[in-house]
């Protein structure tokens, strides 16, 4: 048995659908359907009702599910402190980055509070990243934020500071539609993924909007890079970070499809959990609120 595959039925069990599941792992849906069925295998009974309107549990999967979040958690628990007996759990800062911020404004950020030793960078969705700080498999996320869009690290547990901001701007080709269109003509939405944290914001502000835009989804991913690349193309709007879209807009590859009435800002936030890290992630926290909005 693999602790990878406690780890792909915890996620199923938050998803209830499979290909939803295996996308939050970062694995195709075959190899994660196997990995499923290797554990179904090794428990000796089947765990999950397949239905055509999703996946539930059975009675046998309620009761792993219950006990495989405590097998992990204490999994992970042991291995960080195997690793501190050995004097190495310091020896690497770990960061967990979402996808659009690790090629856009994380290297500039991090270069700026050097010298910080040893990186580890882990760049994933926002919903991966926040699994991987409750796992305690990182010192830090850095991700966009809202104060009005609450994330899964609560207050009791986790602390934030504001390091930078950005904008969410509807993009498009400057020769598709534009917002906000009408019922009869709803315009092209190129949709987050559940698993995008920009697709969490965009979801809850929308309501804001002093006019209500007509959408229509055409196409879902969860990486901000890959509707950039279908906005590009013509194939319909997509809220992108304006840190992630600056030149495009600059060249006019890619215009504000909203006249500026359609943007959300939104803060870039280091997350870090309340315990006491090691000497290196308590120097590198330090150092950012020194410089940091609370």
């Amino acid at each position: 048995m693999e602790l990878a595959w406690l780890e792909d039925f915890l996620a199923l069990a938050e998803h209830r659908n499979f290909s939803r599941a295996a996308e939050a792992r970062n694995i195709t849906q075959p190899a994660f359907s196997r990995r499923i069925q290797a554990l179904e295998a090794w428990v000796g009974t089947p765990l999950v009702l397949r239905r055509p309107q999703g996946v539930a549990l059975n009675a046998a999967g309620d009761y792993l599910r219950e006990q495989a979040a405590d097998l992990t958690r204490d999994l992970h628990r042991m291995r960080r402190g195997a690793l501190k007996a050995a004097g190495r759990d310091g020896a690497a800062l770990s960061i967990a980055v979402t996808h659009a911020l690790s090629f856009t404004f994380f290297p500039s950020w991090i270069r700026a509070l050097s010298p910080l030793g040893t990186l580890n960078l882990i760049s994933d969705t926002m919903a991966a990243c926040e699994k991987i700080l409750l796992a305690g498999d990182a010192d830090f996320l850095l991700c966009h934020a809202r104060r009005d869009v609450p994330t899964r690290l609560v207050s009791a547990s986790f602390t934030s500071r504001v390091v930078g901001t950005d904008c969410l701007v509807p993009v498009t080709a400057p020769y598709a539609q534009h917002l906000p269109g009408t019922p009869e003509a709803p315009v092209s939405l190129l949709a987050y993924s559940e698993v995008s944290g920009l697709g969490r914001i965009l979801t809850a502000t929308q309501a804001s909007f002093a006019e209500a835009p007509s959408l229509e989804t055409v196409f879902t991913a969860p990486l901000a890079a890959t509707l950039q690349s279908m906005a590009r193309q013509g194939q319909g709007i997509a809220w992108l970070p304006r840190t992630m879209v600056a030149e495009d807009l600059a060249a006019g590859r890619l215009v504000d499809a909203g006249g500026g009435a359609f943007s959300i800002e939104v803060e870039i936030r280091l997350f870090r959990p309340l315990r006491r890290l090691s000497n290196a992630a308590e120097a590198c926290w330090n150092a950012v609120s020194a410089q940091a909005a609370p």
